[in-house]
């Protein structure tokens, strides 16, 4: 067997390869190379920790160990016993030990993290001798522990600073390093005379997403709509996520101070392309701060803070567009802290309310229940409605507090009218994702019950489409729950979400409400009333009950009846109205001797 051996020194071979290809240092043998001659090349270089045989097609062999082989054959005597025994004879004979004649061949292609688990679970002695690195099964080269240590090192580096610096979800650049292209930015434009484009752009009712269709799904649109961004972005521009559902645009070298509004303008506009994610087509909207170096400040923090506020003056102002800041912006962001802040003890306080708009059976006009629907008490603002701080309260989780309370205030009323001789009506309560999700759900009904002593069937749950496709096994099961005590269950805004008919006819569902958007005029808008018809149809077909919401005028509900819905709800009949003034509507109407149902 033609055999030689080679050492390597580290040279990079390709960024790709998971180890280092290694400079070649040759010690031609042949079969009568005594063991002797390897031991002086040994013994002549201290910088030597092993040398790897290969035979003549360049395929590994052997490993030698320094330590081992300059130890064995310099015993005092060795050298007349074993001094000219050939090398290859010393191999074939296991004169050496098992780590000599079974070395740790790798593949260049294997990674880096393989490579060390392989090292260690071998014995850390290979981090001395190293290990052999083959392509293709052949030679080429050896690594040692200083090269793997020293890739591990730098990786770990790298790996450090992209999660110092990066969004680990989007890629994106983080708050930190957009904070710092930013300062560079003005500091650049300063020595310049340009200007510097600051965008805050944030993600609308990203939070109703998230609850709904859940966390993954959340995780899906943001990198969906970092790419979105980017494709809006020039190629020089930053685009950074700095948390949540919350991006930046830093735009720098700007000349028109116009150039971020036709950057704002753009990414508007993109975003009337629905997302596809995970099966769903998604429409989602945006709104956008802008805020202008030096225009509007010098101070980069104030900077920031102008951007922020920019922003949400445009969601305020009904979100899907951008709002540039000018002197004089109240500051949003600071009303919505204390506005946080004030949601948090309203329910302590006892500032909310509930208002009872009457559902009505288009059959015999007969009142057949009511939608429970709170307001806030506000004790400097008056009566807000529930767009002023649901979704606020959805952000911050003070809507699990308060559907509870919304539930059990429904329950009471109900009582207190039954005991003032009025019909026992239905009463629907809405009831959020994050509330239906939460743990003890279902308990927390049950005590609600017990507590108010009501009748369970007279209350019904209203959820979304959105909130029972989301895991619909786990929510299948907690309605077959709320079945088994005895409430009834409706899908509340029918026809804006994404139901899968498959688990829809699973689910234990008594009614569809069809949302408003179809039933507004339906009259003079013909594919509103073809949608009703095929909803009524969906419904008739699964044995449920259909509820027009939100009609409004005399010609919308004929057009409702003329499909065949079996309940409307809307400022036809009447607005959501306080206990009192419902009881005293329901009076007036002498539609109130219902059965029991």
């Amino acid at each position: 067997m033609n055999a030689k051996f080679l050492h390597l020194t580290s040279s990079p071979r390709s960024e790709h390869s998971a180890v280092r290809q290694l400079s070649k240092f040759l010690l031609p043998v042949d079969e009568d190379t005594t063991c002797m001659e390897v031991l002086r090349y040994f013994l002549s270089d201290a910088k030597l920790y092993a040398l790897p045989v290969v035979d003549k097609n360049n395929i590994p062999v052997g490993l030698i160990d320094r330590h081992v082989f300059v130890e064995y054959f310099t015993r005092q005597y060795v050298p007349e016993i074993h001094g000219k025994k050939p090398v290859l004879n010393f191999l074939k004979e296991g004169l050496a030990v098992t780590a000599a004649t079974a070395p740790i061949i790798i593949d260049e292609a294997t990674c880096i993290d393989d490579v060390a688990q392989m090292i260690i679970g071998a014995g850390m002695q290979h981090m001395v001798t190293g290990f052999i690195v083959t392509g293709d099964g052949e030679y080429l080269g050896v690594a040692n522990g200083h090269d793997l240590l020293n890739e591990i090192t730098l990786r770990k580096q790298a790996d450090l600073y992209f999660l110092a610096h990066f969004d680990h979800l989007t890629g994106l650049p983080n708050r930190m390093l957009f904070g710092d292209r930013l300062m560079q930015a003005c500091r650049d434009a300063l020595r310049n005379n340009t200007l510097v484009g600051l965008m805050f752009v944030d993600v609308d009712r990203f939070k109703q997403v998230n609850d709904s269709l859940g966390h993954g799904f959340g995780d899906m649109l943001l990198c969906s709509i970092s790419e979105r961004l980017k494709s809006c972005a020039r190629e020089s521009d930053t685009v950074a996520r700095l948390g949540g559902d919350e991006f930046a645009i830093l735009m720098d070298n700007l000349k028109e101070t116009d150039d971020p509004v036709v950057m704002a303008q753009r990414i508007v506009d993109s975003m009337q392309e629905p997302l596809q994610i995970s099966g769903h087509s998604l429409l989602i909207t945006v709104s956008i701060g802008i805020a202008i170096y030096p225009t509007d400040d010098t101070d980069v923090t104030a900077l920031l803070t102008k951007a922020d506020t920019a922003m949400y003056e445009a969601k305020s102002s009904g979100r899907n567009g951008y709002r540039i800041y000018a002197p004089g912006l109240s500051m949003y962001n600071s009303a919505q802290m204390s506005l946080d802040t004030e949601l948090r003890s309203a329910v302590r306080n006892n500032e909310f309310v509930l208002h009872y708009q009457p559902k009505v059976s288009l059959n015999n006009g007969q009142v057949i229940g009511v939608e429970a629907l709170i307001r806030w008490q506000h004790p400097t603002r008056g009566l807000l409605s529930p767009v002023h701080f649901i979704p606020l309260a959805e952000e911050n989780g003070v809507i699990v507090e308060i559907g509870n309370w919304v539930l059990r205030q429904a329950c009471i009323q109900h009582c207190q009218w039954n005991k003032a001789g009025l019909p026992s009506i239905h009463v629907a309560v809405n009831v959020s994702a994050l509330q239906f999700r939460k743990m003890g759900f279902i308990e927390t009904v049950k005590s609600v019950f017990l507590e108010t002593g009501i009748d369970p069937r007279y209350i019904e749950i209203e959820l979304t489409e959105s909130t029972l496709m989301q895991n619909a096994a786990g929510v299948l099961e907690t309605l077959n729950e709320l079945k088994a005590i005895g409430v009834r269950l409706s899908i509340d805004d029918f026809g804006t979400g994404y139901s899968n008919l498959n688990y829809l006819k699973q689910f234990p569902i008594d009614c569809l409400k069809i949302d408003q958007s179809f039933i507004r005029d339906i009259d003079t808008t013909p594919v509103n009333e073809s949608i009703v018809r095929a909803i009524v149809a969906l419904a008739n077909s699964m044995s449920m009950q259909t509820i027009a919401e939100g009609t409004e005028s005399q010609s919308e509900l004929d057009v409702v009846k003329r499909c065949l819905c079996d309940v409307a709800q809307g400022y036809h009949y009447a607005k959501p109205l306080a206990p009192d003034d419902f009881s005293k509507w329901l009076n007036s109407t002498q539609k109130f001797a219902l059965p029991d149902v």
